[in-house]
């Protein structure tokens, strides 16, 4: 499985095939997605969840710190017939400057707020960037699914396969990757993805906290990206697993959320 994570081609189809096919859906529950409509995405990596709304012509903003991953979204992205409509930043979100207040219809996060260290100070900067009536979408696996922890990632391929093990301790979990033969790098990876890791009882505390008002939200017990990538059709989660705190973190893959400033 790790293979796809080095395919940067592969990764940026499969990231444009799930926004076009599931996220822009949703999203569209809520609001107009075309021409007139202002996107960022926050930790856009190679762009490819950037290219649906860019085809649709909106006036597209991609921000990553990875120098490279910028590098392939220009190179996926730039003979894009609206690629003018398109800029792409190398930089830290925090690094933005007061001028791009207020500018965006949508922002979005799909599979980062999970990496963000201090995700109440980062909820409670970037509403800055949002219209008044703009919405902020949100896509996460719950830290306690059984790839929670991004384990796909490893090189051992029993590991990358192995669920749920990610919830073990610091050292046992270490550990394991170690005997797994993972390189330094990988499990350094894997260790801050333990530390920032967010369940769905403290994506939505911090969603309150920080007075945003939930518009919408989907919880999936079959995560819709596991279409394009395993073959297996998106199933939203059963109703009584997501009234049972315990269960509904351990058996959702996905969460889908857009959420906008309270009224």
């Amino acid at each position: 499985m790790h293979t796809r994570h080095q395919d940067k081609e592969l990764y940026f189809r499969e990231q444009d095939y799930t926004t076009r096919h599931y996220v822009i859906p949703f999203i569209e529950q809520q609001m107009s997605i075309d021409e007139n409509t202002a996107v960022m995405e926050v930790g856009c990596g190679e762009g490819g969840n950037l290219k649906p709304f860019l085809d649709r012509g909106c006036q597209v903003t991609g921000v990553d710190i990875s120098e490279s991953k910028i590098d392939h979204a220009l190179n996926f992205l730039g003979s894009h017939p609206h690629a003018d409509r398109l800029k792409l930043i190398a930089d830290d979100i925090y690094n933005f400057e007061d001028s791009m207040a207020g500018s965006f219809d949508l922002i979005f996060l799909r599979d980062v707020i999970e990496h963000i260290h201090d995700q109440e100070r980062f909820m409670k900067f970037i509403r800055k960037f949002l219209k008044k009536d703009g919405l902020i979408f949100f896509g996460f696996p719950p830290w306690y699914n059984p790839f929670g922890g991004h384990q796909q990632i490893c090189e051992n391929k029993f590991l990358s396969k192995l669920p749920y093990f990610h919830l073990l301790p610091v050292f046992l979990y270490k550990a394991i990757l170690r005997w797994g033969g993972e390189s330094d790098a990988r499990i350094e990876a894997l260790l801050e993805i333990k530390e920032t890791g967010i369940s769905i009882e403290r994506f939505f505390g911090i969603v309150k906290r920080n007075d945003y008002r939930v518009v919408n939200q989907t919880h999936y017990l079959i995560n819709p990206n596991y279409k394009i990538k395993l073959g297996l059709k998106p199933r939203k989660q059963f109703i009584l697993i997501r009234r049972l705190p315990f269960f509904r973190n351990v058996l959702t893959t996905a969460v889908y959320c857009s959420v906008g400033n309270s009224e």
